[in-house]
């Protein structure tokens, strides 16, 4: 029976979602964890695949599972996994659900901090420098007038379209942090922390806002900005089509 799982976690001390030899990866404890408690091997798909050092607010993926479980089942695998990462929910759906493939956007956000914060450190960028948010929103603006964003893609990436269409893209203030919010239908690897280091660069007053066009139309990662720091970034949220989870879950 296919279950799609909702996952939180804290990326800090984990190499990205997907699994890999000789690394902790938040996919290699998830199905670690699952074939303990059930007694068979488990293997799972997420609807994303974050960076090393990068945190989840909300990842699905779904999983193929031998029998029928029910809600005991959420405590019970909690306890096998690490304090860094819980599953939320179980979602029983038809077996041609797919969590990376039937998603229809993603929230990201990233988060930074101008100053020492120990309760935020862990999901926050620390830049000690204030940019000018204005300049950064007149450009993220920008980013609205294009789909093709190859510059800030990862050069080696297996990927047919650079194309995204973004809907959301807007900097503002929390209290004193300072967040980034972007969505879209789909995200290149890398780019949410390229297109904020080159707004970053904006804001700096080290580029201006043609610059900032011209970067895009460039289709050139080299002509864009440094990628910023994994802990900053958070995948907030993962959207599917309405009614998708009409079933409900477990709890």
């Amino acid at each position: 029976m296919r279950y799609f799982i909702e996952i939180s976690y804290l990326g800090t001390h984990f190499h990205g979602w997907q699994i890999q030899p000789g690394a902790d990866t938040v996919q290699g404890e998830l199905e670690k964890a699952l074939s303990t408690v059930l007694n068979a091997p488990i293997s799972i798909m997420g609807s994303s695949r974050t960076d090393t050092g990068v945190h989840a607010r909300q990842q699905y993926a779904h999983v193929d599972l031998p029998q029928e479980i029910h809600a005991g089942y959420i405590q019970r695998l909690n306890r096998f996994l690490p304090k860094d990462i819980t599953i939320k929910n179980f979602y029983p759906l038809s077996d041609e659900a797919h969590a990376r493939f039937d998603a229809t956007g993603r929230k990201y956000i990233y988060r930074i901090l101008h100053s020492k914060d120990s309760f935020q450190q862990w999901i926050c960028a620390h830049y000690s420098r204030r940019p000018d948010v204005d300049a950064m929103n007149k450009a993220a603006k920008i980013l609205f007038l294009h789909t093709d964003y190859q510059s800030f893609s990862k050069v080696k990436t297996d990927v047919t379209t650079f194309d995204c269409t973004i809907t959301e893209a807007v900097w503002r203030y929390v209290d004193e942090r300072l967040e980034f919010h972007i969505s879209a239908n789909r995200f290149l690897r890398g780019m949410v922390r390229a297109v904020v280091g080159t707004l970053l660069e904006v804001g700096y007053g080290k580029i201006g806002l043609q610059e900032f066009e011209n970067i895009i139309l460039a289709k050139d990662r080299t002509k864009a900005g440094t990628a910023v720091k994994a802990e900053g970034l958070t995948l907030e949220r993962v959207y599917y089509p309405e009614g998708y989870f009409n079933k409900g879950g477990l709890i």
